[in-house]
C-alpha cells in the first residue's frame, strides 16, 4: 500500500477517484462508490459534498454493496466521461453508472446526478448513504423523507433526492438498504428541488438508459471532431475529455481544475482554490484544443476574453476571474475543516489574484493569434482591446512581479515573465501583419527586441550554463524551457541545449529532474513566502518532453529519451488516466485535480513527439 494512503483519515486518496460533469460543475466519485466532492450549482459555488477535504464534516453520497472489501474496478465508458465503478463479490457482479445527462434527454429533464446501480449476474444487497453538508459544511439544513424520496432544505439552497428505493432519516442525512437480483437495477438522481415534487422527476429503468445512452452519443459525438490519430491516441483523448469538464458552457471560461484545497505535499499548507478561470491555463487549453481540431471551444473562450478586455479600461488586465467574469472571491481559510489528509489550512477564494503576473500577457496574445489562424478571424473592437493591453506591456514589462508560480514573497524580475512579454509583443506584431491591422509597430518592434537582448544578458547565467529563474538569482525555473516551444530561441541554440543538460540533472547534482519527473523550481521559503515542500509538477514534465523533441534535430539521443519520459508518466495517470497537479515523493497525486494545465501539456508533448518519431520511423 502507498505510505500516503495511510494518513488519509478515513478519506480516499485523490487518485482513487473519477470525475463527471456537465460543463457547469463536476463530481469526484470515488472507486469505493463515494461522491466526496460537488460544488453545486456551479464550479465555484459553495461545495454540497467535501469529504474530500473533511471525511467527517465535508458530507458525501455513496451507493456500495453490503458488506465493505469487495473486489472494484472503475473504468470510463469508452469515449465518454461516464464512469463505471464495479463490484465483484462471490454472490454476484453489481455495476454502478455515474453520469450527469448531457445531450437530448438532458435538456428535457433538466439538470441533475443520475446514479445507477445495476446487477450484472447473481444476487446482491447494497446500501445508499447521502449526507449532505452545505456551503462547506457551514449552512445546517433541514431533512424531508417524502414521496418519491428526499429534499434537503438549506438556507441557500435546496436539493431533491429522487428514487423509489424506501429510504430512512439519520441524523441530517438518509440511507437505505436494498437488495437486486440479475438484470434489476435501482436509480438515484439528485436535482435542484425543495420538498414538493419529487415524485414527478422518478426516473424508470428505461428513462434511466435513455438519458445514458443520450449521455454517451453526446460525449462520442464531441470526441469525433478529435484529430489526432498518433500513437498515445488514448491517452489525448482522455485529456482532451477531462479538458472539456473543465468548460463553462454558459460563458466559454474554463476552470485551472474543479477542486480546492488538495495539498501539494502530504499534510502541507501549499493549499489553493483553482475552481477560477486562470487566462494562463485557459490561454494554454486553447491552444491544446485548436492542436487537436476542437476550434468551438477555441472560439468561444475567445469570446469571453473580448468581453474581459473590453470590460477592462485602461490598466493591467487581472489574471484570473470568476465564471461569469466578476473578480475572483476574497480568499478565506476554513478552519472548521480537517483538510485532505490533514493539510490545513482549507482555503476558498484566492488572493493570488491581486498579483502581478506578467507572463498572462503572452499566453494571452499567443492564444489569441493561433485562434485568428484557425478558429476564426478576430473582430476589429476585440483588436482595439488587445492593442491596448500590447501597449500597456511595452509600457510596463521592465517591472518585477510574482510570476507564473504565484510566488507569496517578494516580486522579482522572473525570467519566464519577460519571456512571455516577448511572446506578447511579438504576436501583435505577427497578428497585425497577417491581417493588417493598425498599430505601432515601430513602438514594438524596438520593445519586442530589447526584452531579447535583455534576456539573454540577464537571463543567462554562464556559470551554470543555464538559464535562471529571476535576474541576479541563479535558481533554475523549469518555465524555461518553453523558451523553444514558443519561438524565442532556437531548440538547438547552444544556450538552450546546455539549459536542457543543466535541468535534467537530479536536484542533488543542481538540476530539477528526478526519474524524468521535473520539479518546477527548488522550493524555498523565502523565495515563495510559503512554508513547506511540493512534488514534482507534471506540466513541467510534458513542457522537458516537447523540449526535448525538438532538440533531438542535432541530438538524436534526446529523441530516444523524451519517448522513454513521456511513456513513463504515462505510468502515473491513475487508473481512469487522469492528472493531479503534481506527483508526490511517494508517486501519489497531489494537488487539485483533475489538472487542466497537466493535460494540456501532455497533449502537446503527444503531438510533437509523435509527429518527430513519424518522421524518424
Amino acid at each position: 500500500m502507498n505510505p500516503h494512503h495511510e494518513d488519509l483519515k478515513g478519506g480516499v486518496a485523490i487518485e482513487d477517484h473519477g470525475v463527471i460533469g456537465d460543463l457547469r460543475t463536476v463530481a469526484l466519485v470515488g472507486n469505493e462508490g463515494t461522491i466526496d466532492w460537488l460544488c453545486y450549482p456551479h464550479f465555484d459555488s459553495p461545495s454540497l459534498f467535501a469529504a474530500l477535504v473533511d471525511p467527517e464534516k465535508g458530507g458525501y453520497w455513496r451507493v456500495s454493496p453490503e458488506p465493505d472489501g469487495v473486489m472494484k474496478r472503475q473504468f470510463y465508458w469508452p469515449d465518454t466521461n461516464v464512469l463505471v465503478t464495479r463490484f465483484y463479490t462471490p454472490d454476484g457482479v453489481g455495476e454502478l453508472i455515474d453520469l450527469m445527462p448531457l445531450g437530448r434527454g438532458a435538456k428535457a429533464e433538466g439538470r441533475e446526478v443520475l446514479r445507477r446501480i445495476r446487477v450484472v449476474r447473481g444476487e446482491m444487497s447494497f446500501r445508499m448513504e447521502c449526507f449532505p453538508a452545505f456551503n462547506y459544511a457551514r449552512d445546517e439544513h433541514e431533512t424531508h423523507v417524502v414521496n418519491g424520496g428526499a429534499a434537503f432544505v438549506s438556507k441557500g439552497l435546496s436539493m431533491q433526492l429522487v428514487t423509489p428505493i424506501p429510504l430512512k432519516q439519520e441524523g441530517n442525512g438518509v440511507v437505505a438498504h436494498f437488495t437486486l437480483k440479475e438484470s434489476q437495477s435501482a436509480v438515484f438522481t439528485l436535482r435542484e428541488g425543495g420538498i414538493e415534487g419529487c415524485h414527478h422527476h422518478l426516473h424508470t429503468h428505461d428513462s434511466a438508459e435513455k438519458l445514458f445512452r443520450d449521455t454517451v452519443d453526446y460525449w462520442r459525438h464531441w470526441l469525433s471532431k478529435c484529430k489526432y490519430t498518433g500513437r498515445w491516441r488514448e491517452m489525448v483523448q482522455r485529456s482532451a475529455l477531462a479538458l472539456k469538464l473543465m468548460t463553462f458552457e454558459p460563458s466559454g471560461a474554463i476552470v485551472a481544475a474543479p477542486t480546492c484545497s488538495l495539498p501539494e505535499s502530504a499534510g502541507g499548507t501549499r493549499n489553493w482554490d483553482y475552481r477560477f478561470c486562470w487566462l494562463r491555463d485557459a490561454a494554454f487549453t486553447v491552444y491544446a484544443f485548436i492542436r487537436i481540431g476542437f476550434n468551438e471551444e477555441a472560439a468561444a473562450f475567445m469570446r469571453w476574453v473580448e468581453k474581459r478586455c473590453a470590460e477592462n479600461g485602461d490598466g493591467p488586465l487581472p489574471l484570473m476571474f470568476s465564471l461569469d467574469g466578476s473578480p475572483v472571491p476574497k480568499e478565506e481559510e476554513l478552519k472548521h475543516l480537517s483538510g485532505y489528509g490533514g493539510a490545513r489550512p482549507v482555503r476558498i477564494g484566492n488572493m493570488a489574484a491581486k498579483q502581478l503576473q506578467l507572463d498572462i500577457y503572452g499566453e494571452l496574445m499567443d492564444s489569441v493569434y493561433l485562434s485568428n489562424k484557425y478558429a476564426a478571424p478576430i473582430s476589429y473592437d476585440f483588436w482595439r482591446h488587445l492593442r491596448r493591453l500590447v501597449d500597456w506591456v511595452c509600457d510596463h514589462w521592465m517591472m518585477e512581479d510574482e510570476g507564473i508560480w504565484e510566488i507569496r514573497g517578494s516580486r522579482r524580475h522572473f525570467v519566464y515573465s519577460k519571456l512571455m512579454c516577448w511572446v506578447a509583443v511579438d504576436r501583435a506584431i505577427r497578428l497585425a501583419d497577417k491581417r493588417s491591422l493598425p498599430a505601432d509597430r515601430a513602438k514594438w518592434l524596438k520593445t519586442r527586441d530589447a526584452i531579447f537582448e535583455e534576456i539573454m544578458d540577464k537571463g543567462w547565467c554562464k556559470e551554470k550554463g543555464a538559464f535562471i529563474q529571476a535576474y541576479g538569482h541563479e535558481a533554475l525555473d523549469a518555465a524555461n524551457l518553453l523558451m523553444p516551444l514558443v519561438f524565442f530561441l532556437s531548440p538547438v541554440d547552444p544556450r538552450m541545449l546546455s539549459t536542457l543538460d543543466v535541468i535534467r540533472k537530479a536536484p542533488r547534482d543542481g538540476g530539477l529532474t528526478s526519474d524524468g519527473l521535473v520539479f518546477r523550481y527548488e522550493a524555498d521559503e523565502k523565495l515563495d513566502g510559503i512554508q513547506g515542500s511540493e512534488g514534482t509538477f507534471n506540466l513541467c514534465s510534458f513542457w522537458l518532453v516537447e523540449a526535448m523533441t525538438r532538440a533531438s534535430a542535432v541530438r538524436p539521443d534526446l529523441l530516444d529519451e523524451a519517448r522513454l519520459i513521456f511513456e513513463r508518466m504515462q505510468g502515473y495517470a491513475n487508473h481512469v488516466g487522469l492528472y493531479a497537479e503534481q506527483t508526490g515523493m511517494s508517486g501519489e497525486a497531489m494537488g487539485n485535480f483533475p489538472q487542466a494545465l497537466t493535460h494540456l501539456s501532455l497533449i502537446s508533448a503527444a503531438y510533437n513527439l509523435d509527429r518527430t518519431l513519424g518522421r524518424h520511423d
